[in-house]
């Protein structure tokens, strides 16, 4: 009996742990695809699961912080969601690859269309592009909202404390990573020199050795040639020798 006490229990326990464990980590969050450098470019998934049982999510909104405007925002094509991108002015125009832009991305809004939903049990991604990213600062709070079709409405909307517990409804926070000295791909850049400066080298060792091949042809056509001369040399000699012992050997006969 007490075995049975015990498992039973055990299983209780264990269950709870799980059920918790989903809860805990079931959130909205944002996700960089690879890496998301200050003053970079970004493209990053806004990953929305469904924590109810009895609904599905039908719609998704994202909304991005003031403080940090995002000159460009475009929302990747997702199949069965229709997406909106909102604009606002900006208090202080923003200087932009020579340009001067008056108006940010401060939402986008994906709305389920044709059946499309996140049922129970299921999560979608949601593609986003991101730039220029600011170089003074480590994160972006991107606040979500989150509704489904019992018309239930989830913020995720609260920030969280330094040293206190993780809010019930934490916003996607985006982490920065240090600068590159390339916004737009300065290693692949570089990489580029340095295949280019290697092709080159490789050109002028080919040469090079095309040209000591050549020299050394040359050289063996030459020492060919000598042979030859040589040969040919010795060969007249030989011959005129015999024409004159035969010459010799002829008189004596003619003499006896």
């Amino acid at each position: 009996m007490n075995v049975s006490r015990i498992a039973v229990t055990g299983g209780i326990a264990l269950s709870s742990v799980v059920l918790l464990s989903g809860t805990a980590f079931a959130h909205v969050g944002v996700q960089p695809q690879g890496e998301a450098a200050k003053g970079g470019y970004a493209t990053v998934n806004v990953k929305v699961p469904n924590e109810r049982d009895n609904a599905s999510t039908v719609k998704v909104e994202v909304n991005f912080p003031a403080d940090h405007p995002l000159a460009s925002v475009m929302p990747q094509p997702v199949p069965g969601w229709k997406a909106e991108v909102t604009k606002s002015k900006l208090a202080k125009p923003l200087e932009l690859h020579g340009k001067t832009i008056n108006e940010a991305v401060t939402k986008v809004t994906w709305t389920a269309e044709g059946g499309a939903k996140i049922g129970p049990g299921q999560f979608q991604q949601f593609p986003l592009s991101l730039g220029q990213l600011p170089e003074d600062a480590d994160q972006l709070v991107i606040k979500a909202i989150q509704t489904y079709d019992n018309d239930e409405v989830v913020r995720w909307i609260e920030e969280a404390k330094e040293g206190a517990a993780e809010p019930e409804h934490p916003a996607p926070v985006l982490k920065l990573s240090a600068a590159k000295d390339d916004h737009h791909g300065g290693g692949a850049a570089t990489d580029a020199k340095a295949d280019e400066k290697a092709g080159h080298d490789h050109k002028s060792d080919a040469k090079a050795k095309d040209e000591k091949g050549h020299t050394e042809s040359a050289s063996s056509a030459s020492d060919s040639s000598d042979t030859t001369a040589r040969v040919l040399g010795v060969v007249g000699i030989l011959v005129g020798v015999a024409g004159v012992a035969f010459g010799l050997l002829a008189g004596r006969r003619r003499s006896a």
